[in-house]
């Protein structure tokens, strides 16, 4: 009878073990040594709200054990002191005060000088990467078999080619022959939609990279060897939304973790950002911005639930640590509640003193997106902490001054008075300048594919104030036929697969054009980086008269580079005693695009549809 009733009770007892499985415990590890030493867990798992948490280790203290409306979650909060070791913290799980779960939850040392780590700024130049229309440097996780989207076919815009981490590790060398300092690849992290899961903003895993993609490891090896090229990189972040096929969407912790989980009262958001600061705007109207879904497959996050807010930033933090990471970039920034946003940056702040992250405001009014930058004294009294934003103004700007014919005014006069708008920046040189991005036509596309254009923007945004980021395949030209189409914009770089009949790094297919802004896209980058004046460097412009010509300057105490950009069919010569603030009317100068040697006497000549980059000796 005895042996029976033990035979029972441990029946009972396995059972019970089995019911109460915990499929997620995120984070899986946190540090010593942290300014945010209090971390909180999701933990998940079937019925899992009535266990009861206790731990036994020298420094670490659970402060909250919290359960949610789903008996599915527990939210465990443990503070860290700066006395604990490195080690492994064994978190039991009891109920009625039996111990039926003992999970590991480590604890490690950090990276030296982990929080002081060097981050990107005017001195770099970042390359962006789509992952999965780079390079395919790893067949074998073109399929993989447990995600919701299982065809490739490079024939579709819209589907997936097969682009990895390894494809770009494979680059790395080409990469850093170009000048590129700085990779912003768009998300890797899992992103298991049943169609149109390459581009990776509507996430199903925000702490596990898309194994089609490679594994978290994978990317601490991109990590590390980008870091021996002198290459850091740069996590995109959406703190907005994320996939509709999350494990936390299909089963919401709480109604209020996503804004309209009821799919019969959901509304798309109007996209309208100036509802954040127009003082007329009516609440209907921000809350169909602020709380409407970015799209279909794409959930909206409420951050104003405190635990979502504090998953989300731990989340990045993890990241950080992790792999490395030497600068953040946040996508669809105003989309998030303000309130959080500030939250959020000053806490990233607070623990990474020196990181540079950028905003991506996609307004071409600078008055819109200046009031999202750190130091900005708003009408409002909001307080931002962001230190960059995304220059969508002069994108527009010096494209449209490319292509239009001089009138009345000079065509480069929208570039002019479009930086001369700066003074609406607390930090107008910390903004992000580029020519293109993948949502962005092409700009060689753009200028209609103008050769000389081409290079007369490109010097631009090679000298321009700010950080310069171009898309891959600029350098060679790359377009996109289809005006507006996602899948165009971001086409397979030639050369990342095999078999391709292009390929720019070893030119094999290219034109001579191709071969050519090659060349000189690889000679200013690389220039660049040898440049004080131009990496921190004051910004000084003339106003551009009907000649044509666009003249500044860029220069410190002890150098100075002249910049002068010729749009016209025919040679201009400028009389030098107008540029008398900057320059004398005899100096000696270095081309750096032609590499020639000038001693200029009162006048400059300037050739045809060309850009002059001047060095000056004196």
């Amino acid at each position: 009878m005895k042996k029976s009733l033990v035979i029972l009770l441990l029946f009972i007892s396995f059972n019970l073990i089995l019911s109460q499985k915990i499929e997620r415990i995120e984070p899986a590890n946190w540090w010593i040594g942290m300014k945010n030493n209090s971390v909180t867990l999701l933990i998940y798992g079937k019925d899992i709200s009535d266990l009861q948490t206790e731990i036994s280790y020298p420094g670490v203290t659970i402060t909250e054990n919290k359960t949610v409306e789903n008996k599915n979650y527990l939210f465990l909060t443990l503070e860290i002191s700066p006395e604990a070791k490195a080690g492994t913290v064994k978190i039991k799980f009891s109920k009625n005060k039996k111990v039926v779960l003992i999970k590991d939850f480590p604890i490690y040392a950090r990276e030296t000088n982990s929080a002081n780590r060097e981050s990107y700024g005017s001195k770099d130049a970042v390359l962006l990467i789509v992952p999965d229309r780079f390079s395919n440097g790893d067949e074998k996780n073109d399929i993989i078999k447990t995600t919701l989207e299982q065809k490739l076919d490079r024939n579709n815009e819209d589907a997936r080619h097969g682009g990895d981490i390894r494809g770009i590790i494979d680059h790395l060398d080409y990469i850093q022959s170009l000048g590129y300092t700085q990779i912003w690849n768009t998300p890797l992290i899992e992103n298991d939609e049943p169609t149109y899961s390459y581009h990776g903003y509507a996430a199903t895993e925000f702490y596990k990279i898309d194994p089609r993609f490679g594994s978290n490891e994978d990317l601490k090896k991109l990590s590390t060897e980008a870091k021996k090229r002198n290459i850091g990189l740069i996590w995109d972040v959406v703190l907005n939304h994320c996939g509709s096929e999350y494990y936390f969407v299909k089963d919401l912790p709480e109604k209020s973790w996503i804004n309209y989980p009821d799919s019969e009262n959901r509304i798309r958001t109007n996209h309208l950002k100036t509802t954040i600061t127009d003082i007329y705007a009516t609440e209907i109207d921000k809350e169909e911005y602020l709380n409407g879904w970015f799209d279909g497959h794409m959930a909206d996050l409420n951050q104003k639930n405190p635990l979502l807010a504090k998953y989300l930033t731990q989340n990045i933090i993890w990241w950080i640590e992790y792999a490395g990471l030497s600068g953040l970039r946040v996508d669809t920034y105003s989309y998030s509640d303000k309130n959080f946003l500030a939250d959020w940056t000053k806490t990233i702040l607070e623990e990474y003193p020196k990181m540079n992250i950028v905003a991506e405001e996609m307004s071409r009014n600078i008055a819109q997106t200046s009031y999202w930058q750190i130091d900005k004294e708003n009408n409002d009294g909001y307080k931002s902490y962001m230190p960059m934003m995304m220059d969508f103004s002069i994108n527009d700007n010096i494209v449209s001054a490319l292509n239009e014919k001089s009138g009345w005014f000079s065509s480069w006069r929208k570039v002019y008075e479009g930086v001369a708008n700066d003074f609406l920046f607390p930090h107008p040189y910390n903004q992000l300048i580029f020519p293109d991005n993948h949502d962005l036509d092409r700009f060689y596309s753009r200028l209609n594919k103008n050769f000389d254009d081409w290079k007369l923007g490109i010097a631009m945004y090679m000298t321009m104030r700010g950080t310069p980021q171009f898309f891959y395949g600029t350098e060679v030209l790359m377009t996109n036929d289809k005006a507006g189409s996602d899948g165009q914009r971001r086409s397979d770089f030639y050369g990342g697969w095999k078999g391709d009949s292009k390929n720019a790094v070893t030119e094999v297919g290219l034109n001579n054009e191709e071969k050519e802004a090659k060349k000189y896209f690889s000679s200013l980058l690389n220039w660049r980086k040898t440049s004080d004046a131009i990496a921190n460097g004051k910004f000084k412009h003339y106003a551009p008269t009907n000649n044509d010509v666009y003249v500044y300057f860029r220069y410190t105490d002890n150098q100075k580079v002249m910049i002068l950009l010729n749009k016209n069919n025919d040679k201009v010569t400028l009389d030098i005693n107008r540029y008398k603030e900057m320059i004398p009317n005899n100096f000696n100068a270095k081309d750096v695009i032609s590499g020639k040697d000038f001693s200029f006497k009162n006048t400059i000549d300037i050739p045809a549809k060309t850009a002059m980059i001047l060095e000056i000796r004196n």
